[in-house]
């Protein structure tokens, strides 16, 4: 067991969720109240435990894929794919919130999905525990993906 390789996997989708939560804090309090939003939307208290988990599930995947060693070309691509859906991630807050632009946090949560899934699969194919830790993220996205549909739809215009 490697103890910097852990606090490293989980510290980084960590932070990327903390830098997310900066830029949606913005728009929280003054913008995001005044959507209208679907009735099956989440109360604001969910989101911030819901995304905590997800990212140290994903940091654990992370932890075990990388222990499969870094000079492996699948492990790298692992770790690639990895990295471009937190960027990713980070990026759907700055359309949505920063920008306040559901519209463009749309077409933009479609490249997040298909690089979710891409890193669920190439990690799965590697550690099956991995990709199953990353099943919940899918789904949540999935989630995120209808719900910021819905609210693009009921505030267009």
């Amino acid at each position: 067991m490697s103890w910097g390789r852990l606090v490293v996997s989980i510290l980084v989708p960590l932070a990327v969720g903390w830098l997310g939560g900066t830029v949606t804090s913005k728009s929280l309090q003054a913008w995001y109240p005044t959507l209208r939003k679907p009735s099956w939307n989440p109360p604001n208290v969910v989101f911030a435990p819901v995304w905590t988990l997800l990212f140290l599930a994903m940091g654990v995947a992370l932890y075990r894929v990388w222990g499969l060693g870094a000079g492996d070309p699948m492990v790298r691509m692992a770790m690639i794919l990895f990295g471009v859906q937190l960027v990713l991630n980070v990026l759907w807050s700055v359309c949505f919130f920063g920008l306040r632009s559901p519209g463009l946090a749309l077409v933009e949560i479609v490249f997040l999905w298909l690089a979710v899934v891409a890193t669920a699969v190439t990690m799965g194919r590697l550690d099956a525990v991995s990709g199953w830790l990353l099943v919940p993220y899918v789904a949540w996205v999935s989630f995120a993906a209808i719900l910021n549909a819905e609210v693009w739809r009921l505030n267009r215009g």
